[in-house]
Protein backbone atom coordinates (compact mmCIF):
# COMPACT_ATOMS: atom_id res chain seq x y z
CA UNK A 1 0.00 0.00 0.00
CA UNK A 2 1.33 3.32 -0.75
CA UNK A 3 0.55 5.98 2.07
CA UNK A 4 2.42 9.44 2.22
CA UNK A 5 2.60 10.98 5.70
CA UNK A 6 0.49 14.53 5.36
CA UNK A 7 -1.56 13.47 2.09
CA UNK A 8 -4.80 13.65 2.10
CA UNK A 9 -7.29 10.68 1.42
CA UNK A 10 -7.49 11.22 -2.35
CA UNK A 11 -4.05 11.02 -3.07
CA UNK A 12 -4.03 7.30 -1.27
CA UNK A 13 -4.04 4.08 -3.78
CA UNK A 14 -3.58 0.50 -4.18
CA UNK A 15 -0.98 -0.82 -5.81
CA UNK A 16 -1.99 -3.64 -8.42
CA UNK A 17 -1.49 -6.78 -7.07
CA UNK A 18 0.14 -8.13 -9.94
CA UNK A 19 -2.45 -10.69 -11.08
CA UNK A 20 -4.12 -8.34 -13.92
CA UNK A 21 -2.61 -7.12 -16.88
CA UNK A 22 -2.45 -3.30 -18.08
CA UNK A 23 -5.45 -4.40 -20.61
CA UNK A 24 -7.63 -5.70 -17.62
CA UNK A 25 -7.10 -3.07 -15.49
CA UNK A 26 -8.02 0.36 -17.61
CA UNK A 27 -11.50 -2.26 -18.48
CA UNK A 28 -11.37 -2.46 -14.73
CA UNK A 29 -11.25 1.06 -14.45
CA UNK A 30 -13.47 1.91 -16.93
CA UNK A 31 -16.23 -0.36 -15.77
CA UNK A 32 -15.50 1.32 -12.19
CA UNK A 33 -15.77 4.72 -13.43
CA UNK A 34 -19.37 3.88 -15.16
CA UNK A 35 -21.01 1.67 -12.48
CA UNK A 36 -19.71 4.63 -9.72
CA UNK A 37 -21.32 7.27 -12.01
CA UNK A 38 -24.58 5.09 -11.73
CA UNK A 39 -24.20 5.33 -7.62
CA UNK A 40 -23.04 1.75 -7.22
CA UNK A 41 -20.22 1.12 -4.64
CA UNK A 42 -17.39 -0.60 -5.83
CA UNK A 43 -14.60 -3.47 -4.31
CA UNK A 44 -12.32 -5.14 -7.09
CA UNK A 45 -10.91 -8.41 -6.22
CA UNK A 46 -13.07 -9.86 -3.58
CA UNK A 47 -13.06 -13.53 -2.19
CA UNK A 48 -15.92 -15.02 -1.72
CA UNK A 49 -17.72 -17.36 0.09
CA UNK A 50 -17.12 -20.08 -2.37
CA UNK A 51 -13.38 -19.22 -2.42
CA UNK A 52 -13.41 -17.86 -5.50
CA UNK A 53 -12.10 -14.36 -6.18
CA UNK A 54 -14.76 -11.94 -8.37
CA UNK A 55 -12.90 -9.16 -10.24
CA UNK A 56 -15.55 -6.50 -9.49
CA UNK A 57 -18.01 -6.50 -7.17
CA UNK A 58 -20.65 -3.44 -6.64
CA UNK A 59 -23.81 -2.92 -4.53
CA UNK A 60 -26.43 -0.48 -5.30
CA UNK A 61 -28.07 1.33 -2.82
CA UNK A 62 -30.99 -1.03 -1.99
CA UNK A 63 -28.37 -4.02 -1.50
CA UNK A 64 -28.40 -5.85 -5.06
CA UNK A 65 -25.29 -7.05 -5.84
CA UNK A 66 -23.35 -7.15 -8.77
CA UNK A 67 -20.56 -9.09 -10.18
CA UNK A 68 -18.22 -8.27 -13.06
CA UNK A 69 -15.90 -10.73 -14.75
CA UNK A 70 -13.42 -8.82 -16.91
CA UNK A 71 -12.06 -10.74 -19.72
CA UNK A 72 -9.51 -8.56 -21.75
CA UNK A 73 -8.65 -10.77 -24.85
CA UNK A 74 -10.49 -14.33 -26.39
CA UNK A 75 -7.83 -16.52 -24.77
CA UNK A 76 -8.31 -15.28 -21.30
CA UNK A 77 -12.32 -15.88 -21.82
CA UNK A 78 -11.65 -19.06 -23.35
CA UNK A 79 -9.34 -20.25 -20.39
CA UNK A 80 -11.94 -19.37 -17.74
CA UNK A 81 -13.75 -22.16 -16.90
CA UNK A 82 -14.53 -20.77 -13.22
CA UNK A 83 -17.09 -18.13 -13.59
CA UNK A 84 -20.68 -20.25 -13.40
CA UNK A 85 -19.50 -20.39 -9.85
CA UNK A 86 -19.96 -16.43 -9.37
CA UNK A 87 -23.60 -16.47 -10.06
CA UNK A 88 -24.67 -17.84 -7.03
CA UNK A 89 -23.11 -14.61 -4.83
CA UNK A 90 -24.70 -11.60 -7.60
CA UNK A 91 -28.28 -10.38 -8.21
CA UNK A 92 -26.86 -9.38 -11.67
CA UNK A 93 -23.86 -10.89 -13.78
CA UNK A 94 -21.95 -8.97 -16.35
CA UNK A 95 -18.81 -9.90 -18.28
CA UNK A 96 -16.56 -6.75 -19.02
CA UNK A 97 -13.80 -6.76 -22.20
CA UNK A 98 -12.10 -4.60 -24.47
CA UNK A 99 -13.45 -2.96 -27.99
CA UNK A 100 -10.63 -5.37 -29.45
CA UNK A 101 -13.01 -8.59 -28.41
CA UNK A 102 -15.69 -9.38 -29.69
CA UNK A 103 -18.88 -9.30 -28.14
CA UNK A 104 -20.58 -12.39 -29.82
CA UNK A 105 -18.12 -14.87 -27.64
CA UNK A 106 -19.64 -14.42 -24.50
CA UNK A 107 -22.90 -16.01 -23.35
CA UNK A 108 -25.78 -14.26 -23.79
CA UNK A 109 -27.29 -15.18 -20.09
CA UNK A 110 -24.80 -12.71 -18.50
CA UNK A 111 -24.95 -9.10 -19.03
CA UNK A 112 -21.94 -7.53 -21.03
CA UNK A 113 -20.18 -4.25 -21.12
CA UNK A 114 -17.20 -3.18 -23.40
CA UNK A 115 -14.84 -0.62 -21.29
CA UNK A 116 -12.05 1.34 -21.67
CA UNK A 117 -10.14 3.02 -19.24
CA UNK A 118 -11.98 6.14 -19.67
CA UNK A 119 -16.01 4.26 -19.42
CA UNK A 120 -17.53 1.68 -20.30
CA UNK A 121 -20.77 0.86 -22.12
CA UNK A 122 -23.54 -1.74 -21.06
CA UNK A 123 -24.17 -3.46 -24.47
CA UNK A 124 -26.62 -6.10 -22.72
CA UNK A 125 -28.13 -5.74 -19.39
CA UNK A 126 -27.77 -8.51 -17.18
CA UNK A 127 -30.63 -10.92 -15.76
CA UNK A 128 -32.34 -10.04 -12.81
CA UNK A 129 -31.30 -13.46 -10.35
CA UNK A 130 -32.07 -12.72 -6.62
CA UNK A 131 -29.81 -14.46 -4.68
CA UNK A 132 -30.78 -16.05 -1.51
CA UNK A 133 -31.39 -13.92 1.48
CA UNK A 134 -28.80 -15.95 3.71
CA UNK A 135 -26.19 -15.30 0.52
CA UNK A 136 -27.16 -11.89 0.24
CA UNK A 137 -26.49 -10.68 4.03
CA UNK A 138 -23.21 -13.10 3.88
CA UNK A 139 -21.90 -10.75 0.87
CA UNK A 140 -22.46 -7.10 2.18
CA UNK A 141 -20.30 -8.04 5.34
CA UNK A 142 -17.86 -9.58 3.45
CA UNK A 143 -18.33 -6.51 1.02
CA UNK A 144 -17.86 -4.08 4.03
CA UNK A 145 -15.23 -5.85 5.59
CA UNK A 146 -12.73 -5.76 2.76
CA UNK A 147 -13.94 -2.39 2.17
CA UNK A 148 -12.73 -1.07 5.74
CA UNK A 149 -9.78 -3.03 5.88
CA UNK A 150 -8.13 -1.63 2.39
CA UNK A 151 -9.73 1.69 3.94
CA UNK A 152 -6.88 1.06 7.43
CA UNK A 153 -4.88 -0.39 5.28
CA UNK A 154 -4.28 2.52 3.53
CA UNK A 155 -3.95 4.61 6.54
CA UNK A 156 -1.28 2.40 8.59
CA UNK A 157 0.03 -0.19 6.39
CA UNK A 158 1.77 -1.85 8.96
CA UNK A 159 -1.39 -1.97 11.61
CA UNK A 160 -2.35 -5.79 9.79
CA UNK A 161 0.97 -7.09 11.19
CA UNK A 162 1.49 -5.95 14.50
CA UNK A 163 3.89 -3.49 13.87
CA UNK A 164 3.74 -0.10 15.80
Amino acid sequence: MEFRPGAGPDQLSLPADGRQSQAALAIRRGVCRRLRAEGLALIPELALPSGRRADLVAVCAKGAVLIVEIKSSIEDFRADTKWPDYLMHADRFYFATGPAVPPEIFPQSAGLMIADSYGAEIIREAPEQRIHAGIRKSMLIRIARAGANRLHDLEDPDAAFGIG
